[in-house]
């Protein structure tokens, strides 16, 4: 790029290196590979650079001949076996001066004048013996700014040509196809039969190509050594006079900036399908994190409700004891049954098998149900979720930061505590009746009751109350006054419907009061278990919820800065081709 340029090269070339150099910068900041970002910054440089035109082709298709012919003189080695194993980067200077360069490259000079205005390439067979020969290959050719594809007369476009040139198709390259060895065909319908079918499998594989052209590099050469008559066959002159045409200085200009620009283009358009797929996965990932939350609602909904019914179960339990209660009260308040009132004991033994019966350890039984049962659900909630994140959490692996949830220990103590704090509610629900002070309560009852029906001595009534007194031994329900002023005085059949009205109130208060203990002690602490899963599961998915978030939004960026540096990439591109721009002065 040393010619003067016009101003409107100047901005043109001013506007791809600020595009490009915003391109290095988007692509550095989405992580893509090494090898492009390496690619793209050897492109920007070699703006500075003269023009490249590198000549590819399988081993022995005649490369290095085509190349001492372009020359006019035997500058490379030939040969019927791979004889160029090195990339060689042929510039003007001193005769037989040959050094390394940067990445497998030899710099060869010659004063040649072609070589005043361009750099040429030979480049290795793509078909060689050793496969790293390939590979330079594959990799100079993202610095070429002209492509001359030698392919051979005799096995014109082969398969490994046709690979090497999609690779060449893929970055956007200007290709110009060379038959070369056209002297070994038998006559002009054979040669034109070549040049078609080459020019359809050109057109199938890559579209469009700059140029064909079907030459014989040994007879050009030795036109140029003294064998004028073989000028003419040798199909030179067009293919020099193309180049010529073609790399006149504005048309350098032209495919100097196209060459990077289409390097740009083709790894802009290559990361932004990455982020498309990575934006894709992203999708899946909030779909995923929507899901739990719809799920976690219904969740809820069904906790709550098998939370009612299994409270039911406890409720029933009490009620079932209220009406055994109750029946034992019309059993025993009755005249028929005095003889067996003034006995306590056998009232109160009777009492704690016939109504509390089995009351305390059902109760503690449902109680334990119902830990298991929320605890269960409460694993078995966050394994699911847990479950369910972790084929996509490795999606990520080490780029979430922080790590949610608790493990199957955190959960078995939590049961531990659980129960716990349940029971403890349950006891202190079921205790606060205290059937101590109820018993002797009722003892004193009852012996007022026996005395002033003056059925019994004050011995007996002494010994009632001793008896009484010794309390209820289960600690479960209290029974205030259940029996108490129950006698036999005349005034008897309006006291005990009295006494047993007042028993079946009493009790059915203590019940609806333990009831309402137990409910709002056990709805309290499922509220509080109920939130704290719901924490639980929000831990374990909160560091994947922030990646996923940030994760978009970083992608998101990224792609729209992309798509803006393709259309602007585009646009020079067009205006590239698309314009005649003028002639530098001079």
């Amino acid at each position: 790029m040393k010619a003067i340029l016009t101003p409107e090269q100047e901005e043109i070339l001013n506007r791809t290196r600020e595009t490009l150099a915003h391109l290095r910068e988007t692509l550095a900041d989405a992580n893509a590979s090494p090898e492009d970002r390496t690619t793209l910054a050897d492109s920007i440089r070699q703006l500075d650079d003269l023009f490249l035109l590198v000549v590819a082709g399988e081993f022995n298709a005649g490369k290095s001949a085509f190349i001492n012919a372009l020359l006019g003189q035997s500058l490379q080695e030939e040969g019927v076996t791979p004889t160029t194993s090195q990339i060689f980067l042929l510039k003007y200077g001193d005769a037989g001066v040959q050094i390394p360069g940067p990445k497998g490259v030899w710099i060869k000079t010659a004063p040649f004048d072609l070589l005043q205005k361009i750099s040429i390439v030979d480049t290795p067979g793509t078909n060689a013996i050793m496969r790293e020969h390939e590979t330079l290959t594959a990799e100079f050719i993202p610095r070429s700014d002209l492509v001359l594809f030698i392919t051979s007369a005799d096995r014109p476009f082969t398969e490994s040509e046709r690979a090497f040139l999609t690779q060449i198709r893929d970055w956007g390259k200007k290709i110009v196809l060379v038959i070369n060895k056209v002297d070994i065909l038998s006559g002009e319908a054979e040669r034109e039969q070549v040049m078609t079918f080459v020019t359809q499998a050109a057109n199938n594989l890559v579209g469009e190509i700059s140029g064909l052209f079907a030459v014989s590099a040994r007879q050009a050469k030795e036109a140029k050594a003294g064998k004028p008559q073989l000028w003419a066959t040798s199909g030179f002159e067009a293919l020099e006079t193309f180049i010529h045409d073609t790399l006149d200085d504005d048309g350098r200009f032209r495919l100097k900036l196209l060459n990077p620009l289409g390097v740009g283009l083709k790894l802009a358009r290559q990361q932004l399908e990455s982020i498309g797929h990575d934006l894709a996965s992203l999708q899946a990932d909030r779909q995923l994190l929507d899901d739990i939350q719809r799920q976690m609602v219904y969740y809820d909904d069904d906790m709550q409700r098998n939370f009612r019914a299994r409270m039911s179960e406890i409720d029933n339990t009490l009620y079932e004891m209220e009406k055994r209660g109750n029946a034992f009260f019309d059993e025993m308040l009755r005249l028929g049954r005095i003889p067996d009132l003034v006995r306590a004991k056998k009232v109160e033994s009777a009492f704690e098998e016939q109504v509390i019966a089995d009351t305390p350890d059902q109760i503690e039984r449902r109680v334990s149900e119902l830990v298991d049962w929320m605890v269960e659900q409460d694993l078995r909630q966050w394994t699911a979720v847990a479950d369910h994140m972790a084929q996509r959490k490795d999606a990520h692996q080490n780029r979430i930061v922080g790590q949610g949830g608790a493990k199957d220990g955190a959960l078995a103590y939590d049961r531990a505590r659980l129960l716990d704090s349940i029971s403890t509610a349950t006891h202190r629900a079921v205790d606060s009746y205290d059937k101590e002070r109820e018993a002797a309560h009722l003892a004193d009852a009852a012996r007022t009751a026996v005395a002033g029906a003056g059925i019994a001595g004050v011995a007996s009534v002494a010994t009632l109350g001793a008896v009484i007194a010794g309390g209820i031994t289960a600690s479960m329900l209290d029974i205030t006054g259940i029996i108490a002023g129950i006698t036999l005085a005349t005034v008897g059949v309006l006291i005990l419907p009295s006494r047993k009205r007042k028993a079946k109130n009493e009790l059915e208060t203590k019940i609806s009061d333990m009831r309402q203990q137990l409910v709002t002690g056990l709805t309290e602490q499922f509220d509080r278990e109920m939130r704290r899963g719901a924490q639980r599961i929000e831990d374990t998915i909160a560091p994947f919820a922030r990646f996923v978030r940030a994760e978009s939004d970083k992608l998101t960026n990224q792609q729209n800065q992309l798509i803006e540096l393709e259309a602007h990439i585009t646009g020079l591109q067009a205006q590239l081709k698309l314009r005649t721009l003028a002639e530098p002065d001079g």
